[in-house]
């Protein structure tokens, strides 16, 4: 998880992010990412991870919803996230703080996989 504040670009918080993911996820190669992050951040991420940065693009005749290929396990991941009543709004001041609640939200999920008989809370 990494939060930044309301005025940073997607475009420099993605860079912030594959820079920390590179450090934790030695075997990653390829991402997948939205047309938000075109331009720069192609090129750096191959010059300076050696990944391939595959932007996914919606057609300009598409009409509709249309559901894009890896596109939806982001929306999807999102959606599971804002379940969780604190993750739904910006409540919290600090980034640590809305961090921390990410991963519990996860944490919860991961506990339901273990065990679908326990009630959510």
């Amino acid at each position: 998880v990494l939060i930044t504040t309301g005025n940073i670009q997607d475009r420099d918080g993605g860079k912030m992010t594959l820079w920390y993911a590179r450090r934790r996820f030695v075997r990653l190669r390829h991402v997948w990412a939205d047309g938000g992050y075109l331009g720069k951040l192609v090129t750096w991420t191959l010059e300076t991870l050696g990944w391939t940065l595959e932007i996914i693009k919606r057609s300009d005749r598409a009409t509709g919803f249309q559901v894009l290929p890896r596109r939806w396990v982001v929306e999807r991941s999102l959606a599971w996230l804002t379940r969780s009543r604190r993750l739904s709004r910006d409540y919290e001041g600090r980034c640590h703080t809305s961090a921390s609640w990410c991963y519990l939200a996860n944490i919860r999920l991961m506990l339901r996989r273990l065990d679908p008989s326990v009630e959510p809370l």
